[in-house]
């Protein structure tokens, strides 16, 4: 027997605001009961999975153990990065090498950390 991944669970001060950006970045919507001041927020990956957004009191203080790398499916690597900027994330490092290779280091609104990938496209 194994298990089954069910939740992705994200700490965070305003569920709301931080499932709406993630929101916009992923292009899939947050539950149409979620509203801002509620203790949790959730987006549907698919019938069986969510990313499940829960306040906690504390600030995030260490870097994360656990990440998302992003891969953009209409966009180029660089292109994503500009508009995850525009959407209000923040760029940590810069791991691209001169041959087109390698990713970028992000923090969303909260400080939690996620790389950007090139695309398939990119890739090919």
């Amino acid at each position: 027997m194994v298990s089954a991944l069910a939740h992705i669970t994200i700490d965070s001060a305003d569920p709301y605001e931080l499932g709406t950006f993630w929101s916009q970045v992923l292009g899939l919507p947050l539950n149409d009961d979620d509203h801002p001041g509620d203790p949790e927020a959730v987006i549907h990956l698919d019938k069986d999975r969510v990313i499940l957004f829960v306040t906690v009191p504390e600030a995030k203080s260490i870097k994360n153990r656990i990440h998302f790398d992003i891969q953009p499916t209409d966009r180029t690597r660089d292109e994503e990065v500009a508009r995850l900027l525009g959407l209000g994330a923040t760029q940590v490092d810069d791991r691209r090498r001169p041959d087109g290779s390698g990713w970028v280091v992000m923090a969303d609104p909260e400080g939690n950390e996620f790389c950007v990938e090139r695309s398939q496209a990119e890739r090919a």
